[in-house]
C-alpha cells in the first residue's frame, strides 16, 4: 500500500488514539476531583478506578492480540469504541461507588482493544514489515491526546458537569471513533499459509527469541512503572523539592511538547536505524533527566524536557523493537503478550509509589525512578548482546 494511501488510516487511527486516551487514561486527571467533590466518594477510590481498568486491560491484551492477528484489527477496534462509549455511560450514570468501578471494568475492556498495543497490531497486520514508518507517525498523534482532551475536559466539566462530559466522550466515540475505524481502516490482508513453525505466530519462539521476548517484557515493565509514576507523582515530588503548585503544574506541561518533538526527530530519520537504537536513546534520555531530578541538579525544566523526549521516543520503540525482533507474522499476537506485563506494572506502580512516598519520602521515590531506568539500560544491553548472538547462529 503507498505513502499517499496510508495517510487516511494513520490519520483516522491518530483521531482514535487521542480520543481513546483523553476518555480512559487520562480521564481522571481532571475528573477525578469533581467526582469525588459530587458524590463523597473518596480520592482514592475514584482514581483506583484506572488502576481496575489497566489490570482489566493486561488480561484482555493477549487475547486482543490473537484476534487481531486472525481477523485484523478493525472489528477490534469498532468493539473498543462501543466498550469505551457503554463505559463512559455507566461512569455518568453511576448512583453510587460499586457502579462507578463496573463502569471502569467496561473501560478497561475498551483500552485493551483500543490503545496503542492493538493499533500498533493493526498497522502491523495491514503492512506487515514496512509498518513502522505508520507506528512512528501514529505516536506523533497520540502524543496530542492530553494536550487535546484536558483541556476538553476541563470544558466540559464547567459547562455540564462530569456526568455529561463522560456522556460526551462516550457521544464521541459512537459519533467520531467508530464510523472512522468502520469508514477508513481497511479489513487486513489475508494470512499466508505458514511454511516454518518458527515464523509462525503458532510456532513456539526460538531459545534466543524467548531470551529477547523475556527481556523486553522486562523493559516494558520497568518502562511501564516509570510512566505511570512519573505520571501520578510527579507534582506532589516537585513540590517536595520547594517547587511552587503552579511552576511545578508549568514544569510537568513541558513532558507533552518534549515527546511530540522527539518522535518528529525520530521520523526524521525514516527508519534508517535499527529500533534497539530508539530504545536506547529513549532510557538514556529518560535516565539522564531522573539523574538531574534525583541529585537536585538546578535546571528542572531541562530535566523534564530530557525525560519527556525519552518516554516520547520509547512509545514508538514499544511498537517498532518486536517487529522488527519477531517479524510481521508474529507480531500482533506477541504485541498482545508482550502488552500485559506493562499494563499491570502501570496499574500498580502509582499505588506502590504513594506508600514510598508517605514511609520513606520524596527522595527515596527519585531513587526508585533512577535505578528502575538505569535497570532498563541494563536490559537493553542484554537485548544488544541477545541480537548480535541470534546474528552468528
Amino acid at each position: 500500500m503507498g505513502e499517499a494511501r496510508r495517510w487516511p488510516v494513520i490519520s483516522a487511527l491518530g483521531v482514535v488514539q487521542i480520543l481513546t486516551w483523553g476518555s480512559s487514561f487520562y480521564l481522571p486527571a481532571v475528573l477525578a476531583g469533581p467526582i469525588a467533590e459530587n458524590t463523597g466518594w473518596p480520592l482514592a477510590w475514584v482514581v483506583g478506578g484506572l488502576a481496575l481498568g489497566l489490570l482489566v486491560a493486561a488480561f484482555a491484551s493477549p487475547h486482543v492480540g490473537t484476534v487481531i492477528h486472525r481477523q485484523g484489527g478493525r472489528p477490534v477496534l469498532a468493539l473498543a469504541a462501543l466498550l469505551l462509549a457503554a463505559g463512559l455511560t455507566v461512569l455518568a450514570v453511576a448512583p453510587v461507588l460499586p457502579v462507578y468501578l463496573a463502569g471502569w471494568l467496561l473501560l478497561g475492556l475498551g483500552m485493551g482493544c483500543g490503545l496503542y498495543d492493538p493499533a500498533f497490531a493493526t498497522l502491523g497486520r495491514l503492512y506487515g514489515a514496512e509498518a513502522r514508518p505508520a507506528i512512528t507517525t501514529l505516536t506523533l498523534w497520540g502524543g496530542f491526546a492530553s494536550t487535546v482532551c484536558w483541556p476538553l475536559s476541563a470544558f466540559l466539566v464547567a459547562q455540564v458537569g462530569w456526568r455529561g462530559a463522560c456522556l460526551t466522550y462516550a457521544g464521541l466515540h459512537l459519533l467520531v471513533t467508530l464510523p472512522l475505524v468502520l469508514l477508513l481502516i481497511p479489513s487486513a490482508p489475508t494470512l499466508s499459509a505458514p511454511t516454518d513453525t518458527h515464523t509462525t505466530s503458532t510456532g513456539p519462539l526460538s531459545f534466543g527469541e524467548r531470551q529477547a521476548f523475556l527481556l523486553f517484557a522486562g523493559v516494558l515493565i520497568l518502562g511501564g512503572a516509570i510512566m505511570a509514576l512519573v505520571s501520578v507523582h510527579l507534582i506532589t515530588l516537585l513540590q517536595a523539592r520547594g517547587v511552587a503548585l503552579a511552576s511545578a503544574v508549568s514544569y510537568g506541561a513541558l513532558i507533552g511538547p518534549a515527546q511530540v518533538g522527539a518522535r518528529i526527530v525520530e521520523m526524521s530519520f525514516k527508519g534508517r536505524h535499527h529500533p534497539l537504537w530508539t530504545l536506547t536513546a529513549a532510557f538514556g534520555l529518560i535516565a539522564l533527566g531522573l539523574s538531574l531530578l534525583t541529585f537536585g541538579a538546578p535546571g528542572v525544566g531541562l530535566a523534564l524536557v530530557l525525560y519527556g523526549a525519552g518516554n516520547g521516543i520509547y512509545s514508538i520503540a514499544r511498537g517498532t523493537v518486536p517487529l522488527v525482533l519477531f517479524g510481521p507474522e508474529r507480531y500482533a499476537p506477541l504485541v498482545g503478550r508482550l502488552a500485559r506485563p506493562g499494563l499491570v506494572a502501570q496499574a500498580l506502580a502509582p499505588l506502590l509509589g504513594a506508600y514510598v512516598l508517605t514511609s520513606a519520602g520524596a527522595d527515596a521515590l527519585w531513587v526508585i525512578l533512577l535505578v528502575l531506568a538505569l535497570a532498563n539500560i541494563g536490559l537493553i544491553t542484554a537485548l544488544w548482546r541477545n541480537k548480535q548472538s541470534q546474528a552468528q547462529t
